[in-house]
């Protein structure tokens, strides 16, 4: 039997749960209700990425360290990936009609195209397309 892929489970403290589920459905999430209750809920972009977001006091009983006002630090810095540079934008899109805000410019390339936008707690996500092809063939002229 095969391996099963690995999967991601980002656990994400936020200040307003029922804004926060809004705010990620709105980007593409899907609810997953089977771990959900008053302080948490996750979300799923795929079959193995999931976000947990739960509210602060929810977060804080997995940690004693401070939680820090992602508006104002930067511990991690997410990142999903898009089919193509019309999906990087819908999506980056998305999270800036539902509220969210594009904290840095877009990144072109050619080979590769990105956008970054924080969500409502300011926990910045990183959306990217990149033409492997094309990047491999860039990266073996710069070796040359």
């Amino acid at each position: 039997m095969p391996d099963a892929p690995k999967m991601i489970f980002i656990n994400l403290p936020v200040k307003d749960l029922a804004a926060s589920i809004g705010f990620y459905e709105a980007v593409g999430a899907v609810r997953n209700n089977e771990f959900a209750d008053d302080s948490t809920q996750m979300v799923s972009f795929s079959d193995t990425i999931h976000v947990m977001i739960m509210t602060h006091e929810r977060f804080a009983s997995f940690t004693p360290r401070k939680i820090p006002d992602a508006h104002e630090t930067a511990q991690v810095l997410l990142a999903l990936s898009e089919v193509s540079r019309g999906d990087v934008d819908a999506t980056a899109e998305k999270a800036l009609a539902a509220g969210g805000t594009e904290p840095n410019p877009r990144q072109d390339y050619g080979f590769m195209y990105g956008r970054s936008f924080a969500d409502l707690d300011g926990h910045i996500w990183e959306v990217s397309w990149m033409d492997m092809d094309a990047a491999m063939a860039a990266h073996e002229e710069a070796a040359a």
